[in-house]
């Protein structure tokens, strides 16, 4: 077994969870580079350097899931921190549609139960699914962690505010599946407590990045340094917490 803390980012070849990989390597730790695509992992891994290691890891396979842990196990022996970065927005969004169109479409009325299910499936179950299988893992590190990258969109308390200019692109696709995601982010934290796993949620904020077509308004690396600076908290670190690099606690 290594030194070094290892930590397995989820949706790693790319976008936020790319920075994350490179910031996490940066501060000493050897990371695992989760990818779908095993060969845009291989890339991403490279272009982070010799701590990175490439991980073939579809969020939707149980098959892909568990030989990316037995891999972890073998390789490394245990895993420290688990960053649950993977996530979908949409399936069927057109490239000329705005996000405001796309939203009217998936209204609880109307919405395609397929599109939701797909979703769904990335972003809910997916992190399930993952945590089932590392958990073992992160139970053999001295103070493992879990950080699931949430989003702000998915704030009930917010939502539940007709102040909030972005309450009418509230939905049962992307935004409910933070929703439900933060959920079961408080599950987690809640069955971890007495293990000392600390588990969090965190939002990137409106990133730029391939999930929105590059509309967002803040860069990758502010994207990241949540998820970074959550992952890294020490031993008096608070579990089941939500919160954004400079907006502070979100409410659930």
């Amino acid at each position: 077994m290594q030194d070094k803390r290892v930590a397995l980012v989820t949706g790693a070849n790319q976008g936020i969870g790319l920075q994350i990989a490179k910031d996490l390597v940066s501060h000493g730790l050897t990371v695992l580079v989760g990818s779908r695509n095993f060969a845009r992992g291989v890339a991403a891994a490279g272009e982070i350097g010799a701590d990175a290691h490439p991980l073939q890891l579809d969020v939707t396979d149980p098959a892909s899931i568990a030989a990316a842990a037995e891999h972890i196990g073998k390789e490394f022996g245990r895993l420290d921190i688990l960053i649950q970065n993977a996530a979908i927005s949409n399936t069927r969004k057109r490239p000329d549609q705005s996000v405001e169109d796309y939203a009217a479409t998936t209204r609880p009325s109307n919405v395609s139960l397929d599109e939701m299910r797909a979703v769904w499936e990335t972003n809910v179950f997916g992190v399930l699914a993952v945590y089932q299988a590392m958990l073992p893992l992160l139970r053999k590190a001295p103070g493992g962690r879990i950080v699931n990258v949430s989003s702000g969109a998915g704030s009930l308390t917010r939502n539940a505010d007709p102040a909030n200019p972005h309450r009418p692109i509230f939905g049962p696709v992307y935004p409910a599946s933070k929703t439900a995601l933060n959920a079961i982010t408080l599950a987690m934290a809640i069955e971890l407590e007495a293990e000392g796993i600390k588990v969090n949620a965190v939002s990137p904020g409106f990133t730029r990045t391939n999930l929105n077509g590059y509309a967002g308004t803040e860069t990758v690396a502010e994207g990241a340094r949540e998820a970074v600076r959550v992952a890294l908290l020490g031993e008096d670190s608070p579990t089941g917490t939500f919160t954004h690099a400079t907006l502070g606690t979100i409410p659930w």
